[in-house]
């Protein structure tokens, strides 16, 4: 009976001995079973609204540095998937210089289609009205504040957007570079001087001697003052200042407002009804 009893005793510690052994198999397989995909209820009060659409929609918000960052994006992701797709496939030099020929002239068409554009062609007056935007952070801002134009239609969003932003700050500019101008040419200055000084002394005699009442010696008058002063500025070349500095502020106007990122306006605050 003894050694019976033995025998179960051994034949039940071999079978825990070899549950034991199998356990590690089952969580090992357990463990290394493929991952289930997992499968989501559809949602009836999710919307899948155009691009088209959302980008008016966005236009309208004023969120218009989301449009930015997004072409800015986009063009991002497609020269990197070209780059990515060309360089697993042997190509020929002339194939890569194409395509960097193709990329310079497309930069190059982008510039030269930002003095084709109407720049002022959004501008109203209540954008002189506003306060000026600071010209640290906001009309100069940092390094990270410019890009170059992914697009044409990206350059020409950004030149009509900040066109309307920094308007006060581009008037302050040309009146600058109008001075400046005027130190460069000393008889324009003399001549802009001259011509300001006439029109004062005529504005003086016309009030001592009432030409307010003789309506047709006081137009008269006018007209003789207006091609005295032409004169004055022709003859004194403040045309040529006037020139250069409408054409040095519109060369930096341009490619300020084509290369400064959109930053987001703070979005008047709605009161709860």
């Amino acid at each position: 009976m003894g050694f019976i009893k033995r025998e179960k005793g051994k034949s039940q510690t071999s079978r825990v001995a070899l549950q034991k052994t199998k356990i590690p198999k089952q969580k090992a397989k357990e463990k290394y079973l493929p991952p289930r995909k997992m499968v989501f209820s559809s949602n009836p009060l999710s919307l899948s609204v155009p691009d088209p659409t959302f980008e008016s929609w966005l236009r309208d918000s004023g969120y218009l540095d989301v449009i930015d960052d997004h072409q800015t994006a986009a063009a991002a992701t497609n020269s990197s998937t070209f780059t990515t797709s060309d360089s697993t496939i042997t190509i020929p030099i002339t194939d890569f210089l194409f395509g960097y020929l193709f990329s310079l002239f497309s930069q190059l068409w982008t510039l030269l289609s930002l003095f084709t554009l109407n720049p002022f062609s959004k501008l109203t007056t209540n954008d002189f009205s506003g306060e000026t935007p600071s010209w640290t952070k906001g009309f100069f801002g940092d390094f990270g504040s410019y890009s170059f134009p992914a697009s044409v239609s990206q350059a020409r969003l950004r030149v009509h957007e900040n066109v309307k932003r920094y308007a006060r700050n581009y008037a302050s500019l040309l009146i600058l570079f109008f001075a400046c101008s005027l130190y460069q040419l000393p008889l324009a200055l003399v001549g802009l001087i001259s011509s300001l000084a006439l029109w004062d002394i005529f504005r003086f005699f016309s009030d001592k001697w009432g030409l307010d009442r003789f309506p047709l010696t006081h137009l008269f008058l006018i007209r003789i003052a207006q091609c005295a002063t032409a004169v004055i500025l022709i003859w004194l070349n403040v045309q040529m200042a006037l020139c250069c500095a409408l054409g040095v502020s519109y060369i930096v106007m341009i490619l300020h407002a084509a290369f400064r990122k959109l930053t987001l306006v703070k979005q008047p605050s709605r009161g709860r009804w």
